[in-house]
C-alpha cells in the first residue's frame, strides 16, 4: 500500500526547504495544511518524519533516504512531463474565403 500522494509531494517540498512555511508558499497552501498533511504521513508511517525545534523543523534521519528518492521521482516526472508537453504541441492552420473570416 502506498502513502497519500499529495501527502508525500508536501513532504518533499518540506524536507528540501526545511521548512514548513516556505514548503507552504512554495505549494500556494497554509502553514497549517502542510502541517496536516505531515500529520497524516507520520501516523501512516507510525514514526515522526520532522523533528520540531524551536527554530523550525528538521528531517528525522530516518527519513532522509525517503525525501531523497522523492526528490529524484518528482525531477524525473516534471521533466519528462515537460518533454511530452513540447512534443505534443501542434499547430493548426484553418484557410477560408475572406467574407467568412471576417465574421
Amino acid at each position: 500500500m502506498m502513502p497519500p500522494l499529495g501527502a508525500l509531494k508536501v513532504f518533499e517540498a518540506a524536507a528540501r526547504l526545511a521548512s514548513f512555511s516556505r514548503a507552504a508558499d512554495e505549494l500556494h497552501v497554509t502553514h497549517a495544511a502542510v502541517s496536516h498533511q505531515i500529520r497524516l504521513l507520520e501516523e501512516w508511517f507510525g514514526r515522526p518524519l520532522f523533528l520540531r525545534e524551536k527554530r523550525g523543523v528538521r528531517l528525522a534521519p530516518e527519513a532522509e533516504r525517503l525525501a531523497e528518492i522523492l526528490s529524484a521521482t518528482f525531477e524525473r516526472v516534471s521533466a519528462e512531463a515537460e518533454a511530452l508537453k513540447q512534443r505534443t504541441k501542434s499547430e493548426i492552420t484553418v484557410a477560408c474565403i475572406p467574407s467568412i473570416a471576417t465574421r
